[in-house]
């Protein structure tokens, strides 16, 4: 029976002088152990729900759950929510906050009031395995983006977090840091922490994925797996999604077959490609 970490339940958000709700009586469930993919076009909510899952912000009206229980908002307790829900931005100078790599890492358990050798100990042990320990007297600002990146992960890993969210991690970044980021994500989910992505990259999606959701106008309109989503191309391209780059070749490329012929080998492409990707 599959276990959800994350729900939300007819849950509504609109901002402040906004004249349409961010949410709208949205229903979502994010599923244990699964790498989840977000997507929609700007404006869907997706940045919202995050934000939410957080406890960052408070749904004006429904109810999101952690492990099956209601959150509530008293600072004990969105403390705690905080260590194992852990937020990544889209811009990581929202997250830098001290002068020094290793600082910035360690600032998040400083909080916690643990002692310091067991401080010292986590933070070596997040350096080493982000490859940022030549880094780690380096001033924050004097990183490249993509190191930004790296360490904005590491600031919320030291805490061990059951569930990763992610906006727009691959925003800006070229190819080499793209695959780095990438590889690593991938590693954080071999270490069993559940990963919950919001990206425009619909072939990273493809790639990556084992679970994606599709949101329009503040509600969940489709999920599933990778294959069985994007098989819904006219859905995908009505809400002006799109297909990844795979999906449109062949669509296009097996124009004129016969539909039994086409379906059956567009899903044996579809499986190996995702099997090799995966």
């Amino acid at each position: 029976m599959q276990e959800y970490l994350l729900e939300f339940e007819q849950v509504y958000y609109t901002y402040s002088g906004a004249q349409q709700s961010a949410l709208n009586g949205l229903n979502l469930k994010v599923p244990l152990g699964k790498r989840c993919a977000l997507i929609g076009q700007n404006g869907c909510g997706k940045t919202t729900l995050f934000l939410l899952a957080n406890g960052l912000y408070k749904p004006d009206s429904g109810v999101v759950r952690w492990r099956g229980e209601a959150l509530n908002y008293h600072r004990n307790y969105l403390g705690k929510l905080r260590q194992q829900v852990g937020l990544i931005f889209q811009d990581p100078e929202q997250q830098l906050v001290a002068s020094t790599v290793e600082e910035d890492i360690s600032y998040g358990l400083c909080n916690l009031d643990l002692p310091v050798a067991e401080i010292q100990a986590r933070v070596e042990q997040v350096l080493l395995e982000f490859g940022l320990t030549a880094l780690a007297e380096r001033p924050v600002h004097h990183l490249s983006l993509g190191q930004k990146k790296r360490v904005s992960i590491a600031d919320v890993m030291v805490l061990n977090p059951e569930l990763l969210l992610l906006d727009e991690p691959t925003a800006y970044l070229d190819v080499k840091h793209t695959r780095n980021l990438i590889k690593t994500l991938q590693r954080i989910h071999r270490n069993g922490t559940t990963l919950m992505m919001a990206t425009h990259d619909l072939d990273l999606v493809y790639r990556w994925a084992d679970w994606v959701f599709v949101m329009d106008k503040g509600n969940l309109i489709l999920e599933g797996e990778p294959q069985d989503v994007f098989n819904q191309r006219s859905l995908l391209e009505e809400l002006e999604l799109g297909v990844p780059l795979i999906y449109e070749m062949l669509f296009d490329g097996l124009a004129g077959e016969d539909e039994g012929v086409k379906e059956r080998v567009r899903q044996r492409i579809l499986k190996l490609f995702h099997d090799f990707a995966s």
